[in-house]
């Protein structure tokens, strides 16, 4: 049991990253309030005895209702929000519709954007407040194949710099996670995405396609050097404990590896290393 425990509201509960924060944080003491998209994984995590929401982050409605209901169990007191709720849709970007653009954005940014705007009021008022964004290796390199999910991380890194620097002195810190490869449903989910928006038989890019189907759809670990959920939950606990977070939290080798490869080579060299990367 921690002395100062926080009341935290985190997205995108149902498995993997936000599971596994929630666990965690509820774990040394904290008040954490869940949310996740579908009613049954609402349902399930009540049964474990978490506080939770219903909340569809590419629905403005959802969101305001969502925090109606937040703000209401917790009489206008939110400490911290962690925004991890988000999706990944494969494709070439050749191969990507608007729509299918516009529904990575309305999850990934537009949803955390609206969110996020609805509760900084009332960190505003109480004088402080943590709000913490969960990007992605992805959010400062780019990978193949990955262009919607890259396209959506880049943004939020970029809203969430600036939102560092406008709340300056107010109270509010704004954090970035930064994960590599983590054990999570994402590539499961992903794959639902890649079969909804993405026709392979129309592509230039058939051949590659069957092999990111087969990782994809792979059971365990696709990528070395993946780590549990609860890495992430790690630097969430110090973004949400410490008197002077980081302004981005790295997790897992390849993110340390990349962050000083972009640093260090020429534009040309990087190309050479991502092109090679699957």
């Amino acid at each position: 049991m921690i002395g100062d425990p926080k009341t935290v509201f985190i997205t995108g509960c149902s498995s993997g990253i936000g599971y596994a924060t929630a666990e965690v944080l509820k774990m040394r003491g904290h008040r954490v309030i869940c949310s996740a998209r579908k009613s049954a994984d609402v349902d399930r995590l009540t049964t474990q005895d978490y506080e939770c929401l219903q909340l569809d982050l590419a629905d403005s409605d959802s969101i305001r209702l969502a925090v109606q209901q937040l703000l209401a169990m917790t009489d206008g007191k939110i400490d911290a929000l962690f925004n991890n709720g988000a999706f990944g849709q494969p494709g070439a970007v050749e191969d990507l519709s608007r729509a299918a653009l516009r529904n990575q954005f309305e999850t990934n940014f537009f949803g955390t954007h609206e969110l996020t705007n609805l509760l900084i009021p009332w960190m505003r008022k109480q004088g402080h407040g943590r709000i913490i964004y969960n990007s992605s290796v992805l959010g400062f390199v780019a990978m193949k194949f990955r262009g919607a999910y890259n396209a959506s991380k880049f943004a939020l890194e970029g809203l969430a710099d600036t939102l560092r620097l406008e709340l300056r002195g107010s109270g509010i810190a704004v954090v970035l996670i930064e994960p590599g490869p983590i054990e999570s449903r994402f590539r499961q989910n992903a794959f639902e995405m890649y079969q909804k928006h993405i026709h392979p038989e129309l592509s230039p890019h058939k051949a590659t396609y069957q092999a990111m189907e087969a990782r994809l759809q792979k059971v365990g670990p696709a990528a070395p050097f993946t780590l549990p959920a609860t890495a992430v939950a790690e630097k969430v606990i110090h973004a949400l404990e410490s008197r002077h977070p980081k302004s981005r939290y790295r997790v897992t080798f390849p993110t340390h590896l990349f962050a000083w490869l972009k640093r260090m080579l020429p534009s040309a060299w990087m190309d050479k290393i991502l092109t090679s990367v699957e």
